[in-house]
């Protein structure tokens, strides 16, 4: 099974990419406490009633890598709230590719076989490839639509 990953190519240096991903408020739409700019940091997602998060940051290599350890969730739309609980979110940053900067996007545990792997997908394309994508090349991330 594979874990759910994206990605996308800008324009932007890998330090401007690693500056947007890490002001998490500003592309992942939804209540955020807490800090995402330290190792050991934590903060909490909250979009009510659906969904509360609390990530603590286990990696970062400026302009390079941000990986997030899930230690608590409450999804208010799957049999087990608790799905994200020991999962990883991961963005690596590839500099210099042909065409720009890559940022590869990877929900370690988010894989075809948990129960909101459908939305949970369809929710990061909005929140990557979206808001965070229009973040890094607009210096604006986009609303939430839902």
């Amino acid at each position: 099974m594979s874990d759910y990953s994206t990605s996308f190519t800008v324009q932007q240096s890998a330090e401007e990419v690693y500056a947007a991903v890490v002001n998490v408020g500003a592309w992942w739409t939804g209540e955020i406490e807490g800090r995402a700019d330290e190792v050991g940091a934590e903060f909490a997602y909250r979009h009510l009633p659906q969904h509360y998060s609390l990530q603590r940051v286990a990696e970062l290599e400026p302009g390079r890598r941000v990986a997030w350890q899930v230690v608590d969730s409450k999804l208010a739309f799957v049999s087990e709230p608790g799905e994200w609980t020991g999962s990883q979110i991961v963005f690596d940053i590839l500099p210099g590719t042909a065409d720009g900067t890559e940022l590869r996007f990877t929900h370690l545990g988010l894989i075809p076989d948990v129960e909101c792997f459908g939305a949970c997908s369809t929710a990061w394309r909005h929140y990557v490839n979206g808001s965070l994508h229009s973040l890094i090349t607009t210096g604006a991330g986009l609303p939430d639509p839902w």
